[in-house]
């Protein structure tokens, strides 16, 4: 009774909170220091380095006007994390399906470029939206910040370029199967480097995500790869945990309130990446943006799923720690499985169903943990 005494005395707070005529940063202010008061105590709320992960309080609060129904916002921000891995999993399958048909034609670096190209001005039309309203905040770009986000631009390039050339070596699904290492070099650089610890049940679920990928992915065993192809699954693995920890970093030195420093981040690095892939090709290989020219709608279907779901990435990996955000982010092969049977025709195997089940046990444990 004590505990929910207080919860409805806070939940009262939140809501007259809102609904103050102040401006947002002065609302936004109030709610955080309400939250990061008297129900962390309640609520057991703990904030992974960020103390203004705020979003979306009054739906919450107005929905309990009248009743006593359970209300957590831990919960809530469990969800938030859950809804944005699953449209960046989706996404990114979809973006290295067309990736893949790419590649065909163009080389390396120009499928690499197709990720970035028209992406930018997605991700500055996300930002204008964010700051519709004048009083939105503003982020104090800092030496930190900048560090994090050229590192996670130039491992991002690395990474994609050498899954493409995977596409190229296997079939699609081992190509993105070997590629999906990164949940597992994520768990043990976050937990050496990035002060992201996981308990036993997060451990559990990054293992077994990473069986399950390796049965999705058509793999039996390492014996039947080469070891050029082992060595460069693991290297695009690698980058791209390097790049979503230190995309994560790049978040949280920014400081600012859910989600306005993803989407910041988001930008500075799709930007980069474009600049100094377009600025390079354009020097030295022009054949390659002529190839690009000439296949307008795979290019443009390339820019626009890898936008949305490294919008998705991003924004997940604000909230939550990155080897939580990959493992559930494995989903993405069971999407990419689908799309290599129903879109490239490539026949499904009976080991399929275990690693389905395998893959939903290993989401599960993660939430979970």
């Amino acid at each position: 009774m004590r505990y929910q005494a207080a919860l409805r005395t806070d939940i009262a707070a939140y809501h007259n909170a809102f609904r103050c005529d102040c401006n947002a940063p002065n609302r936004l202010l109030t709610l955080t220091a309400l939250f990061l008061g008297s129900s962390e105590k309640n609520l057991h709320y703990r904030s992974n380095k960020s103390a203004t992960l705020v979003f979306n309080l009054p739906i919450w609060t107005s929905s309990l006007a009248g009743g006593t129904r359970n209300f957590d916002l831990r919960a809530n921000r469990k969800l938030m994390w859950i809804l944005f891995t699953l449209l960046a999993a989706f996404m990114q399958a979809w973006r290295n399906a067309f990736q893949k048909q790419l590649s065909i034609d163009v080389n390396v670096l120009g499928t690499t470029l197709a990720r970035f190209i028209y992406a930018s001005p997605l991700a500055a039309g996300y930002l204008w939206v964010l700051y519709g309203e004048p009083s939105a905040p503003l982020p104090q770009l800092n030496a930190v910040f900048s560090c994090y986000v050229i590192g996670a631009a130039l491992m991002q390039i690395l990474a994609t370029a050498l899954m493409v050339v995977l596409f190229k070596q296997q079939n699609y699904a081992i190509g993105v199967g070997l590629a999906k290492s990164e949940a597992i070099f994520a768990a043990v650089l976050g937990v050496l480097f990035f002060a992201s610890p996981l308990t036993a049940l997060g451990w559990l679920g990054v293992f077994v995500g990473s069986i399950a990928v390796f049965l999705l992915s058509g793999l039996r065993s390492f014996s039947s790869l080469s070891w050029s192809t082992v060595l460069i699954g693991a290297a695009s693995g690698l980058a791209f945990a390097l790049t979503s920890l230190w995309v994560r970093e790049a978040s949280l030195a920014l400081g600012l309130p859910f989600p306005y420093g993803a989407a910041w981040v988001l930008l500075f690095v799709i930007s980069l990446q474009t600049l100094l892939l377009l600025g390079y090709l354009a020097l030295r290989d022009r054949a390659t943006l002529v190839a690009l020219w000439q296949r307008p709608r795979l290019t443009l279907l390339t820019s626009i799923t890898s936008c949305i779901g490294s919008l998705g990435w991003f924004t997940a990996m604000s909230l939550e720690t990155v080897p939580l955000v990959k493992t559930l982010g494995q989903v993405e092969v069971l999407f990419t499985l689908f799309i290599s049977a129903f879109f490239f025709k490539e026949k499904l195997k009976k080991y399929d169903y275990l690693g389905l089940g395998l893959i939903v046990l290993a989401a599960l444990l993660v939430m979970w943990a």
